[in-house]
């Protein structure tokens, strides 16, 4: 802002109050959110859970791929990096980002590399998706990255 300094500071200490804490509204819908009826929760945590396994089972039968079971969130955070190096059609594979604008031409997948969240030998799935969608797309990948064995 350009204003006189103590003007600036009364803006910014004002500012703070309104964007640092959960308004009114919210705080009403946390507090549904924590009393009321908890059966629709239940049913999207179990329809997270069973994409999770789904898409689990598909990465843990491709080769190469190291990954875990997320715990947290609704992404994968495969390592990729046995397939830095790899050539298809004329094209090598140097790092996530090469990987991941391969898998747009080859497998019609959209997949962010994992630098921006920590490790840039990963990339990042996300499973919050239909379960048909998600079992096309471990399909796609699949039959992408064998392409670069």
């Amino acid at each position: 802002m350009g204003a006189p300094l103590e003007i600036a500071k009364a803006c910014d200490k004002m500012q703070g109050q309104y964007t640092s804490a959960a308004n009114s509204i919210t705080q009403r819908a946390v507090i549904e959110a924590l009393t009321g009826d908890q059966s629709e929760r239940i049913r999207m945590k179990e329809a997270f859970e069973r994409r999770r396994q789904l898409v689990y089972d598909g990465l843990s039968k491709i080769e190469g791929l190291k990954h875990n079971l997320p715990e947290g969130a609704f992404y994968f955070f495969p390592d990729v990096t046995s397939f830095f190096g790899k050539t298809y059609n004329g094209e090598t594979i140097h790092d996530a980002d090469d990987l991941c604008m391969y898998l747009i031409k080859e497998g019609g997948l959209s997949v962010v590399t994992g630098k921006a969240f920590g490790d840039e030998n990963c990339i990042r799935l996300s499973y919050a998706a239909s379960e048909d969608t998600l079992k096309e797309a471990v399909n796609r990948l699949a039959a992408a990255l064998e392409k670069l064995r």
